[in-house]
Formats: structure tokens, sequence, C-alpha cells
């Protein structure tokens, strides 16, 4: 029996990150991916920018966090769908996406591990 696709799977491939992967686990186009992760819409549309080291970052970034929440969210589209639109009040009531494109992603880590250690939200 085949593992659930996870966004730990698409983590754990070498190299540069797997867009197909990415996009068919989320149901979302390159262009809305790259918007979610805070990149051009354009940014993944040719393969030396895509290959980047910033833009590989920002999608590793955005990864990472959606991997910590996806188990108790319910799965990959569950944690995009809170990733994209739950406020956070810690934060002001922004989103772990705003955040993420605020160059903020350690902070949206840094709560989660918080939380998962028992933290109040």
């Amino acid at each position: 029996m085949a593992a659930a696709p996870s966004a730990a799977g698409v983590l754990r491939r070498p190299g540069a990150m797997d867009l197909d992967g990415v996009t068919a686990l989320f149901g979302m186009t390159q262009a809305q991916i790259a918007e979610t992760a805070g990149l051009a819409r354009e940014t993944l549309q040719k393969v030396e920018r895509r290959n980047a080291p910033k833009t590989q970052g920002r999608l590793r970034e955005m990864l990472e966090i959606l991997r910590r929440v996806e188990a108790w969210a319910g799965g990959p589209a569950q944690a995009m769908a809170w990733y994209r639109a739950e406020p956070i009040p810690a934060f002001g009531d922004r989103t772990a996406e705003a955040l993420v494109k605020a160059g903020q992603a350690g902070a949206v880590r840094d709560y989660l591990d918080h939380v998962a250690s028992g933290g109040y939200a």
C-alpha cells in the first residue's frame, strides 16, 4: 500500500523542490503555489528562476510549515487552507501565509513548536 501524499514526502526528495509534486499535492497551479509562497507568479515558469536558492528556500519554508500542521489539520488540502486563511492571534491575526511572505517563516515555525510542546496558541 503506497503512503498517502504529504508535504513531508515532497520535502524529503533531494535537490530542487519537485514542483510537479507540490502542485499535485495541493491541487494548485504553479502560479498559485508561487503566489502562496510570496513569489512572483512568473518565478516558477523558468527553470533557472525556479531552481534559484531564494525560490527554493521560500518554497521549502512554506512546505516545512505545511508539514508541521498537516497531521492535525487533516491532510495537505486542510493544511493549505489553514496556512492561507487562519488568523494567528499571537501575530496580530496575520496568517502563516502573510508571515512567510514577510520573511517571518522562522517565527511561524517557532510558534508551531511552542504549540506542539503544549504552549498556548
